[in-house]
């Protein structure tokens, strides 16, 4: 028997209402003759006011769109057709955890960036469970984990790469990044406690890598490192990323160790690290300068060249309350 089926949304529930067919999902009205024009192959449930149909084909139809627009990074219509399907289904893993993921990298608001992060690492639990309860299947199973790792590492890297171009301050910055870490940390401990020991391993050494690490805290970089080393005893965690040395005004003064390159080293973590166009000019500076201390840093010109401009410097931000106590660098 035929039944109706949205052209706009593809949702198979509607109304009558005043003579019209009205989509409870996206609220088009249809005409009868209209009504007509869209009805598939499908069994009707006219029971009440609401039109159901066995919608098995539908399903079919809106998987294929849904896997589609996923593989072109289509995420408007992905977000749209994962969504309409885990309404009908659910108790599979895929809708929901895609409904949840390009919900959050869809509409992302920078400054609920955390928040998106948190929704995404939230859903990873109950995607895992109806893996468990509904995928039996060996094969399924493991195609399952090899797609949840890649979507893990691709909104953890989105959501970071976003911030890293808006965020207006390093704390907020290391927050999304610890969220965006906690993303993978939930992902790998799920598919170690089911076995699946190489994605695991992949994702809590991406969370120790230069990339994650310098978001997370001691105690955390830790537990990931003896977690690792229960299944590669000689595994060395990477080292955290911090600034290179003042090259040129430790070529100036001696050392990287001495009051004036104290005072700088200070005005590089706190004050220019915090804008983008300060961390641009440190960006430029760590590029260029251990190239010119190389070539040049022991000639008296290049010293006479520096060093009054370094004083006077020094001298300002000091005079405006930067200390030039011993500092050991932030770490990044």
């Amino acid at each position: 028997m035929k039944a109706i089926v949205c052209e706009l949304c593809g949702s198979n529930e509607f109304v009558k209402e005043d003579g019209y067919f009205v989509c409870q999902h996206c609220g088009t009205r249809y005409s009868l003759e209209e009504a007509k024009k869209l009805m598939i192959e499908g069994t009707v449930d006219v029971s009440g006011s609401v039109i159901k149909i066995d919608n098995t084909q539908d399903l079919k139809n809106l998987y294929e769109l849904a896997r589609r627009a996923k593989e072109t990074s289509n995420i408007a219509d992905a977000e749209k057709y994962y969504g309409l399907i885990v309404q009908s289904n659910p108790n599979d893993w895929e809708s929901y955890f895609y409904s949840v993921f390009y919900t959050q990298v869809n509409n992302i608001n920078v400054s609920h960036l955390p928040f998106h992060a948190q929704n995404i690492a939230k859903s990873i639990i109950p995607t895992f469970k109806l893996i468990d309860d509904n995928v039996h299947d060996d094969e399924e199973r493991q195609k399952a984990f090899d797609e949840l790792t890649i979507a893990c590492l691709k909104g953890a890297t989105t959501l970071k790469e976003v911030a890293k171009t808006y965020f207006n301050s390093i704390d907020t910055y290391n927050e999304i990044g610890l969220q965006c870490a906690k993303i993978l940390l939930e992902c790998a401990c799920e598919l170690e406690e089911r076995g699946d020991i190489k994605n695991s391993l992949n994702l809590f050494k991406t969370i120790n890598s230069q990339d994650y690490n310098k978001f997370a805290p001691p105690e955390m970089t830790k537990t990931i490192t003896n977690l690792i080393k229960k299944y590669e005893p000689d595994y060395v965690q990477p080292g955290m990323i911090a600034f290179a040395g003042c090259y040129v005004a430790t070529a100036v003064y001696g050392s990287y160790d001495c009051p004036e390159v104290w005072t700088l080293r200070r005005y590089r973590d706190f004050t220019l690290a915090e804008t983008w166009y300060g961390r641009a000019f440190i960006r430029t500076y760590y590029a260029i300068s251990p190239t010119l201390v190389k070539w040049f840093g022991k000639t008296d010109w290049f010293k006479k060249l520096w060093k009054p401009m370094l004083d006077r410097m020094v001298g300002d931000l000091q005079s405006k309350g930067v200390e030039n106590t011993p500092y050991e660098d932030r770490k990044w």
